[in-house]
């Protein structure tokens, strides 16, 4: 029998003899199957070890229109804090106010630039239930050296992938334009002619960093029969069913070889405007872009005229630059390109596992043991 299949009964076994704070000290079975699966790291050192580090308050942020709330939710929580002082903020926004935050040393939530400048000097972990650290700005040098930052890094991945394929597949059936005779009630035969783009199997992905999304784009990628390359900016190094990894000053020349690009990159001052006129210039003819990462990677006229020249065959965009997309943007009205609102995280069971790797979070700080999803603030992931 492996030893991970005895969890549960070692869980039940706790809580009858011991009691739920000797549960909570230990991963539950959910936690260490994603922790596996999804590749999760843990800090190089214990979070007890760090100097200020001593569990008194702790925030949590119910968020229930993300899925992030709920009885279940909160019971567990509670089990991982065991005797430490756990406050919910039900507020529902992003900013919890002053007095639910006063004296915490620990938030879990979002983190916004008015968390950190309302947060008091005691604060010494914040774990982001989203993924992207660029709404986490405004810290302090203090903060910046004593605080550590976890994310929502990797558990997201899947539901984001299905989305970035999912886009993908409809531009190359011309499914948008079957779906607007459709609303006029308009059986046109014709409009199969302009899916011109192919089958996938054989076609080449190029994945603009290979990080959690990114892995799970790939992955969906080879199962659909396509050559996978990719850029990241750590190392070479990339699952399998990767053919190649470049390094970032690799990405023109790789991007003239893929007839599929799709855009997984975390916002930093290096990836602001990665996509611009002289990036289009080297794709591939014909090629399709998908935009997952960040709206303000990509240059939004460059982008518009490398579509408008069929330089593009198309793209797929969940995220734009601005966002809320204007609506007097071009790309509202350009046939091959298909808009979603930033929302390919929802959905799924993306908050159900935010949930699990936040409770998993919160018992570790607790028990002092090193967290997952550290995020480096210099690098921004």
């Amino acid at each position: 029998m492996k030893i991970r299949s005895l969890w549960p009964l070692l869980l039940l076994l706790s809580a009858v003899f011991l009691g739920p704070a000797t549960q909570a000290s230990a991963p539950t079975p959910e936690a260490l199957a994603l922790i596996d699966e999804l590749g999760l790291t843990e800090a190089d050192g214990a979070i007890g070890k760090h100097p200020g580090w001593k569990p008194t308050r702790i925030v949590v942020m119910l968020l229930p229109k993300m899925g992030i709330a709920g009885a279940e939710y909160e019971a567990q929580l509670q089990a991982a804090a065991g005797d430490v002082e756990l406050v919910f903020d039900r507020s529902g926004s992003f900013i919890p106010s002053p007095e639910v935050l006063a004296g915490a040393d620990a938030v879990v939530g979002i983190c916004t630039a008015p968390l950190l400048q309302t947060a008091d000097d005691s604060l010494l972990w914040l774990h982001n239930y989203f993924v992207g650290m660029d709404h986490c700005k405004g810290a302090s040098a203090t903060q910046l050296e004593e605080v550590v930052f976890s994310n929502n890094k990797r558990l997201s991945g899947p539901t984001i992938a299905e989305h970035a394929i999912a886009m993908l597949l409809a531009l190359t059936h011309n499914l948008p334009a079957y779906g607007r005779a459709q609303a006029q009630a308009q059986w046109d035969r014709s409009l199969s002619e302009r899916a011109a783009f192919g089958e996938l199997k054989g076609k080449t992905l190029l994945v603009v960093g290979l990080g959690g999304i990114g892995t799970e784009i790939a992955w969906r990628a080879h199962g659909l029969g396509m050559r996978v390359i990719a850029t990241r900016r750590s190392s070479r190094e990339g699952p399998d069913y990767v053919d190649y990894v470049g390094l970032s000053d690799e990405l023109p020349a790789l991007a003239g070889k893929a007839d599929v690009i799709a855009n997984a990159l975390p916002l930093t001052p290096a990836t602001t405007g990665i996509f611009n006129k002289a990036f289009f210039d080297a794709t591939k003819p014909g090629a399709i872009f998908l935009s997952v990462g960040r709206g303000q990677s990509t240059v939004t006229e460059d982008l518009v005229a490398a579509l408008e020249s069929g330089k593009l065959y198309g793209a797929g965009l969940d995220v734009t630059d601005p966002e809320p997309l204007p609506k007097d943007s071009p790309l509202w009205h350009l046939p091959n390109v298909i808009i979603t609102p930033h929302v390919s995280a929802a959905g799924g069971d993306s908050p159900q596992r935010t949930m699990i790797i936040a409770v998993e979070n919160l018992r570790r700080y607790v028990q002092g043991e090193p967290l997952l999803n550290v995020v480096d603030m210099q690098k921004g992931y």
